[in-house]
């Protein structure tokens, strides 16, 4: 049975066996906290990554070396089997829900390959993140069976009776010396044994062997049937780069996106290092600001206001330092405009010290509201038990440019995010 370690982002990870029950640490043994420590320090190392880390190395008097998870959410594996599972903090939620906010918050993502599932119906409080995304690609196989598995003519070399195709000479020669009535030959064949269908049957093969929950191996072991006349892939990077999208293969796009997640173990996000077996991690900030966005996109019902999000066009200085707000808001009846921002950061309840509002964050608010003419800025950042939701909090510059922050609850993110359009739009 892998072993699973559940945590949420910042939360304190320690292999001090003193603080195996303590609530404000997660507790990880020896081996698979060794392994994590690794990968860190081979993260730091690589050039080719990304400049952003996903955990900090540090030292706590009494405890020894921690690792401090940050604000990346999605499941490592090490090499050890041992897997990692990081979630989203959100404020008044348990594991479960906090699981299903996520699924949420991915299904917005642009480029993410599965969009049609529901999450109400995955049964979220059996699986892992990694079994979830397991029974993800199993429903899109699934729908894709459905469609109809795809087949097309396909090059085949093999030792014949009947002389058909073209004769491979080199290896008639070598095998059939004492063989004369057969013919070593190339030819074309008709049915499903392509690359795309190859690829498929291998990540489902190797899925069987990954996975340890019974109903995922149960639906991986009936897709397979579907691919009895289908071989292997014998070279996965082969046959990717053999894989044609078309207009009539667009159904196996996100599809193959998935295998390469699986096969090659490719991220959705720049991650390299020796230590760990697979890593899926998703940056909250970006996940905040595109769930958000998506949302507030579905709820504006009122025609005379047009929400852009990520609008581009304003720099700084003379085409560069782009300027590119999460959204903007206007009314071109009335000549307002509002900016609307997040932040996926945890406030506190500190008025003297800005309640933890960064200086660069308002820097940036102050170029938006000058680039955009507009007094009209908003700071959206999640709720938590810190601060209170209902406290009005609001900066004003000497030239009447207006910040203020709202609060958003993601657990009830319709009725939040209505209540922020209420008050942008009145």
């Amino acid at each position: 049975m892998r072993k699973l370690i559940e945590m949420k982002e910042f939360d304190v990870i320690t292999n001090n066996k003193d603080y195996i029950d303590d609530k404000e640490y997660v507790y990880m043994d020896n081996e698979s906290f060794n392994y994590l420590e690794n990968l860190i320090l081979s993260f730091k190392e690589n050039e080719e990554a990304d400049a952003v880390e996903f955990f900090t190395v540090t030292t706590k008097r009494h405890i020894g070396k921690v690792i401090r998870a940050k604000n990346y959410v999605g499941i490592i594996q090490l090499k050890n089997g041992t897997q990692v599972q990081i979630l989203p903090k959100i404020h008044g939620s348990t594991y479960t829900n906090s699981k299903r906010i996520f699924l949420k918050m991915l299904k917005s993502l642009k480029d993410f390959a599965s969009k049609t599932f529901n999450e109400a119906n995955l049964h979220v409080e059996q699986m892992s993140i990694y079994e979830i995304f397991i029974r993800l690609y199993i429903q899109e196989i699934q729908l894709l069976v459905k469609k109809g598995i795809r087949s097309a003519y396909f090059e085949v070399e093999n030792n014949l009776n009947v002389y058909k195709g073209k004769m491979l000479f080199s290896q008639h020669i070598q095998q059939n010396m004492v063989h004369k009535e057969r013919f070593f030959v190339s030819h074309d064949d008709f049915g499903p044994n392509r690359a795309e269908n190859r690829l498929i049957k291998s990540t489902l093969l190797k899925l069987l062997k990954e996975s340890t929950h019974q109903e995922n191996l149960k639906e991986i072991r009936k897709l397979l049937l579907n691919f009895e006349l289908v071989e292997p892939s014998k070279n996965y990077e082969k046959d990717f780069s053999g894989v044609k999208i078309d207009r009539n293969s667009k159904h196996y796009e996100s599809i193959l996106v998935w295998s390469k997640v699986f096969l090659l173990n490719q991220s959705f996000t720049t991650f390299s290092g020796t230590s760990f077996g697979k890593a899926l991690l998703f940056p909250m900030d970006k996940l905040f600001e595109v769930y958000i966005g998506r949302h507030m996109k579905k709820l504006l019902s009122d025609d005379d206001w047009e929400l852009t999000l990520q609008e581009k066009g304003y720099f700084l200085f003379e085409k560069r330092f782009s300027l590119r707000p999460d959204m903007v808001l206007r009314n071109h009846n009335i000549g307002r405009t509002i900016i609307i921002d997040t932040k996926w950061k945890i406030l506190k309840n500190t008025p003297n010290n800005n309640y933890g509002i960064s200086q660069a964050d308002m820097y940036q608010m102050y170029a938006y509201a000058k680039k955009y003419n507009t007094d009209e800025i908003w700071l959206v950042y999640p709720i938590n038990n810190k601060i209170n939701e209902d406290e009005e909090i609001c900066f004003k510059s000497d030239d009447g440019v207006i910040v203020r922050v709202f609060f958003v609850d993601c657990n009830e993110i319709e009725r939040s995010l209505g209540q922020l359009i209420n008050l942008c739009v009145r």
